[in-house]
């Protein structure tokens, strides 16, 4: 009696053990063909027992039809002698209808004397959350070999311990290594390496053991064939346990967005249509070498081309545009190697010589004229010939500034025009006084009378939601046009050179902003318009522009939502730290910034950084030409997809073709202004019309 009390005992533990582990257990007799199942068995596909049938082929009755070969030909081959157990994955179907994978171990636990199996036993564990976990993984691993795939990554691997370099088929296909073999040689990669990058790119891949920082570098391979390719590569170490760990890197082939780089950063540096320097960099280039002591003295040249626009007018822009090239080409083949070119806009031109005395700016302005005056200017252009006047300054010290040093060529340059062009001159206080430095001072005087006698005349030019209709809460920005006493409108271009040249450019800004929010802060507070205004240097410099400005927004009852201020990038530029402040000071009185003329250089995607603004205007000479060069359509596609991606609103300048304005939509430009979208006109009508548009949503 007391075994029988033990064996249910140890019935009912085996039962509990079984029940707790979620272990099926199955019997079968071979003799009698009997299969056994356990009650945890039955459970663990959602039956009671006594609901299944007794019978031996049960479990491969509810064994998925694909599953069913492979799981028999696991029993059949362990009966054969072939394995020692029995350990297949096979899915059974649930009481609910869902299958239950499980993992099935068994074998043989009793054999007749000649060896035949009588009995074997073996437990099902449901094992479906591991297999839903498997295929999750598998998931994560397949998009993300989708994403090596597509970005065109390898993957590397280094065995510290066992000193096994192991390569992706990416990886070897980079270096062009042809092998179906993941493990390379340890002395392969180095191989590889452009002389001049070999010791950085070691350093590089030489991470400590322990450390958790990702290391990226940048350096060229040269491959078999001998060419040459630009890699990047990310490099971590990963630890292991009991080992030492491994170095995982990642290799992708930039080769093209190196080319890319090159090309933009030459585009954002060099007039596209002559490829000499533009304005930016042509000033970078004058402030570095007035810093180099040993340039001194620098020479500075002045070239603006007489008769150019006869030219043009004559033979079409067309024609234009082929003699700037060939004089251009000119101009180049003259000056020494140590000396450099720049095109300024249209058809003026300035040179950097360093070491340039008297004498030797002299003969080169020779050698110079001659070259313009030879030029072969194209069948287009005739037996017409072009000359020029070029005006020479010199930079003697550290303390002379780039502009002074630029405006004293421009004034000589004035004075050889005066004097009858095709020829030179230097700069003197005479010459200044006599031709262009007096015409600059009475325009800087005008400009001032202008002011106090209510001579300056407000336009507007709308900025167009780019396949919207303008409606009410759009921008305008405000334009300047000088009264003169005859009665005449005297252009921008004319007045404001002279007005920042001599400081008289803050008071001009100040007089643009006070009168446009007292004659229209009503309307922007009504939500009809935004105002957008152009600050010169002086006025971000000013320490009191704010005190000024706070009064003028809290006595016309302007939102300062509805203001927004434009700063050129030649202005962040020469005043960086003046500029980032002003910025700070805009948005914290929620007033808007924009950053204009963006893209003239390189360095304007710093400012994207640094500069909390709200949106940019892209330079309108990477525009106007963008449906015929790729170099301005790719700068164009850059800068937007750039700003777009941090946030920034952005502006497309100079629209004047339809074209132009295609492309632009088809590149998600948000913004565009331009004489194709609106010419700019007296601000009092722009301001009447739009008020009287319905609100736009």
């Amino acid at each position: 009696m007391a075994e029988k009390s033990g064996n249910r005992r140890d019935e009912e533990f085996w039962e509990r053990a079984l029940d707790r582990a979620q272990l099926g257990v199955w019997d079968w007799d071979l003799r009698t063909d009997e299969c056994f199942y356990s009650a945890t068995w039955a459970r663990m596909l959602g039956y009671e027992l006594s609901e299944l049938p007794s019978d031996s082929d049960l479990w491969l009755k509810l064994t998925h039809p694909d599953d069913r070969e492979r799981a028999v030909a696991s029993g059949d081959r362990h009966l054969a002698g072939l394995t020692d157990i029995i350990e297949t994955e096979l899915r059974l179907k649930h009481k609910s209808g869902h299958w239950v994978w499980v993992l099935d171990r068994g074998g043989v636990i009793e054999r007749a004397a000649d060896g035949k199996p009588l009995r074997m036993v073996g437990v099902q564990t449901d094992i479906s959350r591991q297999k839903a976990a498997e295929y999750a993984l598998e998931q994560v691993n397949a998009r993300f070999r989708l994403a090596l795939a597509a970005s065109g990554t390898g993957i590397w691997h280094y065995d510290i311990d066992k000193a096994r370099s192991f390569w992706d088929e990416r990886t070897r296909s980079i270096f062009g290594v042809q092998s179906d073999s993941a493990e390379v040689s340890g002395d392969l990669w180095p191989s590889f390496l452009h002389p001049e990058d070999k010791e950085l790119a070691e350093q590089a891949h030489n991470i400590p053991v322990g450390s958790k920082h990702v290391v990226s570098s940048r350096y060229r391979i040269v491959r078999r064939d001998g060419e040459v390719r630009f890699v990047e590569s990310l490099v971590r170490y990963i630890p292991e346990p009991q080992t030492t760990g491994h170095i995982l890197g990642t290799l992708r082939d930039v080769t093209e967005e190196h080319k890319r780089e090159q090309e933009l950063a030459y585009a954002a540096r060099h007039d596209p249509l002559t490829g000499l320097l533009n304005r930016v960099a042509f000033d970078d280039l004058l402030t570095e070498a007035k810093n180099d002591g040993a340039a001194f003295p620098l020479g500075v040249f002045y070239i603006d081309l007489d008769y150019f626009k006869a030219l043009n007018d004559f033979a079409g822009h067309a024609a234009g545009d082929v003699a700037l090239k060939r004089i251009s080409a000119g101009i180049r083949a003259a000056i020494p190697a140590s000396a450099h070119a720049a095109r300024l806009g249209g058809d003026e031109f300035a040179l950097i010589v360093p070491n340039c005395g008297v004498p030797a700016a002299e003969a080169l302005a020779g050698s110079i004229l001659t070259a313009i005056r030879d030029a072969d200017l194209g069948p287009s252009a005739g037996p017409r010939k072009l000359a020029a006047s070029i005006g020479i300054a010199f930079v003697e010290d550290r303390n002379a500034t780039v502009a002074d040093a630029l405006a004293c060529a421009d004034d000589a340059c004035y004075a050889a025009k005066a004097s009858g062009r095709n020829r030179f001159s230097l700069f003197s206080t005479q010459s200044s006084a006599s031709t262009s430095g007096l015409n600059a001072a009475r325009m800087a005087s005008e400009t001032m009378d202008a002011l106090e006698s209510d001579r300056i005349a407000l336009f507007g030019q709308q900025i167009h939601r780019i396949g919207a209709p303008w409606g009410k809460g759009g921008n305008v920005e405000v334009l300047a046009r000088l009264i003169a006493k005859d009665g005449r409108l005297i252009p921008p271009g004319e007045f404001i050179p002279a007005a920042e040249r001599f400081g008289v450019a803050s008071k001009l800004d100040r007089w643009i902003f006070k009168t446009a929010l007292e004659r229209y802060g009503a309307a922007m507070a009504a939500g009809c318009l935004r105002l957008g205004f152009n600050l010169s240097a002086q006025t971000l410099s000013d320490p009191l522009l704010w005190e000024f400005v706070d009064c003028v927004i809290d006595r016309t009852g302007t939102p300062a939502s509805s203001i927004t201020f434009e700063i050129t990038e030649t202005t962040a530029v020469t005043n960086f730290e003046a500029a980032e402040q002003f910025i700070l000071n805009a948005r914290e009185r929620r007033c808007r910034v924009s950053l204009d003329d963006f893209g003239a250089g390189m360095s304007s995607f710093e400012y994207l950084r640094r500069f909390p603004i709200d949106s940019i205007k892209i330079n309108g000479s990477f525009v106007e030409h963008m449906t015929t060069s790729r170099y301005d359509r790719e700068i164009v596609t850059a800068i937007a997809g750039i700003a777009k991606s941090l946030g920034y609103a952005v502006v497309a300048e100079k629209i004047e073709q339809e074209d132009t304005l295609a492309l632009l939509a088809e590149l998600g430009i948000g913004y565009g202004q331009g004489f194709l979208l609106h010419r700019p006109e007296p601000l009092a009508d722009l301001v009447e019309r739009t008020s009287r548009l319905p609100k736009t949503a």
